[in-house]
């Protein structure tokens, strides 16, 4: 269960409350401030805070005194402009808080998204809860054999079940040696002084639950959703990240637009890949050995150009 009956009732008791403000205000986003989004099985996404919409990135990129429109459809165009040419600095105009809870694998490859302000739960002062990403049978796969760190055909039958049972069985376990570990009575019931939380810590698994407020510019969320929620990042974090872009497709829609079109499902080719392409279109036959490209690129290549 992601949220408890206390943590859902401070929630709703948040979103009860409004205020008076001169600041600009996103309709969409102000509908998704402080709600849990649930992820996974006991994760979650929850808009904190934000500054700014499509119009404060439409207002830095004119360096305007006022809110710098003079028609919704100039500023689509113009935040289509930025996004095309790859100007960024009036998306850093925009910033958005998340307060998020997810598995601590899923947290060591979101913290290399390292343009961010983070403040982790610390397992130094607080206990962890008992809470472990087990994964649905559907997300167990083997190694993938064209991809290192991919994945390929789903498990099955018994191979499923025992690794199923493996997870549970070691993160159950983990955690009450972790219990017993720190508590102030030893397993004979006698008092024992009780291992510092600082280094019972190290025996949880990666599966374990942490929690932290991850504060970023929409220029950088835009680089982080451009890798997490393309289908080839793990699927544990994409979606958080799909998660995410229903927030962000809300608060900002023409630069979300933009973002979809010229990131999310565009492509970049290299200076080969734009000469093959010059050539099948006169006509050529391109093969990868007369591409220039290694078999990786080619079949990357190919991968976009159909």
């Amino acid at each position: 269960m992601p949220l408890s009956p206390e943590q859902q009732a401070e929630i709703d008791a948040q979103r009860a409350e409004t205020h008076q403000t001169r600041r600009a205000v996103a309709p969409g986003m102000e509908a998704w401030l402080y709600k849990a989004v649930p992820v996974l099985d006991h994760g979650f996404v929850r808009a904190i805070d934000y500054m700014g919409d499509d119009a404060a990135i439409c207002q830095a990129a004119r360096v305007s005194y006022g809110r710098g429109t003079k028609s919704v459809s100039n500023d689509a165009g113009l935040i289509r402009y930025l996004m095309r040419h790859w100007h960024s600095t009036p998306f850093e105009m925009c910033e958005l808080k998340l307060h998020v809870k997810l598995p601590v694998f899923v947290a060591r490859q979101w913290i290399r998204h390292r343009t961010a302000n983070v403040n982790e739960y610390s397992a130094r002062y607080s206990i962890l809860d008992r809470e472990f990403y087990i994964p649905e049978p559907g997300a167990l796969a083997a190694q993938s054999t064209v991809n290192n760190q991919g994945r390929g055909a789903a498990l099955e039958g018994a191979e499923a079940a025992r690794v199923l049972d493996w997870l549970r069985d070691d993160a159950t376990r983990a955690y009450d040696h972790y219990e017993a570990m720190i508590g102030e009575t030893g397993p004979d019931g006698t008092p024992q002084q009780g291992l510092a939380r600082e280094l019972a810590r190290m025996n949880l698994p990666a599966n374990v639950y942490t929690q932290w407020y991850w504060k970023v510019d929409l220029h950088n969320l835009f680089h982080f959703l451009r890798l997490r929620a393309d289908s080839h990042a793990q699927w544990e974090i994409r979606v958080y990240a799909e998660a995410i872009c229903k927030m962000v497709a809300d608060w900002v829609p023409h630069a979300y637009s933009a973002f979809e079109d010229y990131r999310l499902g565009g492509a970049q080719l290299s200076a080969k890949g734009v000469e093959c392409v010059k050539r099948m279109l006169r006509g050529e036959e391109v093969t990868q050995e007369t591409s220039g490209m290694s078999k990786g690129e080619w079949r990357e290549f190919m991968g976009v150009v159909g």
